[in-house]
């Protein structure tokens, strides 16, 4: 199977996770100005990470001289490891369906600073506390200034006009409850992989990336089946609405999928290197990648009083100071 073998290539994929993981969401404005609403763009979503994780383990996860191809390691695992990455999957649709609630609800700048921002500080320390690898002082200094950022952010959110109402205080809510929930979802994942996945023999009785990433997949799908479903009666909607959406909708939502479950199977294959907790910490900078979309594309801190500029900027500062500290904990 392919593997990560030096460290500039791992610090690479975590670069193109924070991408990913920072960008995807921009298909769900561009679905919502399509007056898709987001129960239906999540189903096509979900469907989108699914699709990956069959590509990738019969693909990568299957051939090359490294670790275990993934057909091997499927009669090998032990029951209990596929159900470490099924939780994973089921935490993390939770997580990021309410996520999306709060995109919708208060736009990528607000909801990504302070979910994916908890979800960061979360992970970021149950990682470390499962395989401690990295400088712990430069670590959780740089986790310390990504979490001021977080609260600067909703600082500078409070400001804006219109955005004392009902629905923005909804969409933080959201938000904050997606960020602690989702902050669980990656060491349950890591759970499942053999530390020595690069190399033969794995652990016992664990899992490669590939196989750890499908059945994350399924639990996000199975999962989607209760959870989505009960948004989408809240919203009056059915699955004949899904049926009836244009293909260019549903595009969006699938493109969506695809693009952040790549961003995932990198920061895995990344994490074999650089550990966890740092490869997990560098792909959540994807929160000053959103937050940029949101600010300078969406516009959605246009009309801000002024003392906001400063507190956007330092927001920034902080996110761009603690990703530098962190990719320095690598060294």
């Amino acid at each position: 199977m392919f593997v990560v073998t030096t460290l500039g290539i791992a610090i690479a994929f975590c670069i193109a996770t924070m991408l990913g993981w920072g960008s995807w969401a921009n298909t769900q404005k561009l679905a919502g100005r399509g007056k898709l609403p987001f129960q239906l763009y999540y189903w096509d979503y979900a469907i989108g990470v699914f699709s990956l994780s069959v590509i990738l383990l019969a693909t990568l996860g299957s051939f090359g001289t490294a670790g275990m191809p993934a057909l091997e390691n499927l009669r090998q695992a032990e029951p209990a490891y596929f159900g470490h990455a099924l939780l994973s999957g089921v935490l993390f649709n939770a997580s990021n369906i309410l996520l999306v609630v709060a995109i919708d609800a208060a736009g990528m700048a607000v909801a990504f600073p302070i979910g994916v921002g908890l979800a960061l500080v979360i992970g970021t320390v149950l990682s470390f506390v499962q395989t401690p690898k990295g400088d712990p002082l430069l670590l959780f200094g740089g986790v310390g200034l990504v979490l001021a950022a977080v609260v600067l952010s909703g600082i500078a959110h409070s400001r804006l006009p219109g955005r004392k109402g009902q629905g923005s205080a909804r969409g933080v809510g959201f938000a904050a409850v997606a960020g602690a929930v989702m902050g669980f979802f990656y060491p349950e994942l890591m759970r499942s992989i053999s530390a020595t996945f690069h190399s033969t023999p794995i652990e016992a009785g664990r899992l490669t990336p590939y196989t750890a990433l499908l059945f994350f997949a399924v639990g996000v799908l199975l999962s989607n089946l209760v959870v989505n479903t009960i948004f989408m009666r809240a919203a009056g909607l059915s699955y004949g609405d899904y049926f009836a959406t244009k293909f260019r909708l549903h595009s969006l939502g699938f493109l969506g999928g695809v693009i952040w479950m790549l961003a995932l199977a990198l920061n895995v294959l990344a994490s074999g290197i650089a550990g966890p907790a740092i490869s997990y910490a560098l792909g959540q900078g994807a929160t000053l990648v959103a937050t940029l979309w949101g600010v300078l594309i969406w516009k959605e801190f246009k009309g801000a009083p002024k003392g906001t500029a400063p507190l956007v900027v330092s927001m920034f500062v902080g996110y761009a100071a603690g990703l530098t500290l962190i990719g320095f904990a690598t060294l």
